[in-house]
């Protein structure tokens, strides 16, 4: 059983921000505020979604890009975090489990994943 006053204040959280609704599989485009000294700028970071964890303002999801020289980038970003700029669903992708770990020892082709036509 959840405290009423943090459950109160996660929904008003919450309700502030607009999220997709995407699962693993899906290709995100993330637009992240970087601050730079006292410059600010945003960076998309485009990739899997190979997972999501956790509920309300906790929630989290992982994203999977491959970098220069086909090294593999993950990054975990909270969805409710301020230093997010917008989530964008770049394609859906078909895949039967929730955490897709195993992609990280595919590579190339291999690592395809089917759109949702």
């Amino acid at each position: 059983m959840r405290n009423k006053y943090i459950e109160a204040y996660e929904n008003a959280q919450t309700a502030q921000k607009s999220v997709p609704e995407f699962r693993s599989g899906d290709t995100l485009r993330v637009a992240v505020r970087i601050k730079e000294g006292d410059k600010q700028r945003i960076q998309n970071f485009e990739g899997v979604c190979i997972a999501r964890r956790g509920t309300g303002t906790g929630e989290t999801f992982i994203i999977r890009k491959i970098g220069a020289n086909s090294v593999g980038v993950e990054r975990i970003f909270p969805i409710y975090s301020d230093s997010i700029e917008s989530i964008a669903i770049v394609r859906r992708g078909r895949v039967r489990r929730s955490k897709l770990f195993y992609l990280r020892n595919l590579r190339g082709k291999a690592a395809r994943i089917k759109e949702i036509k």
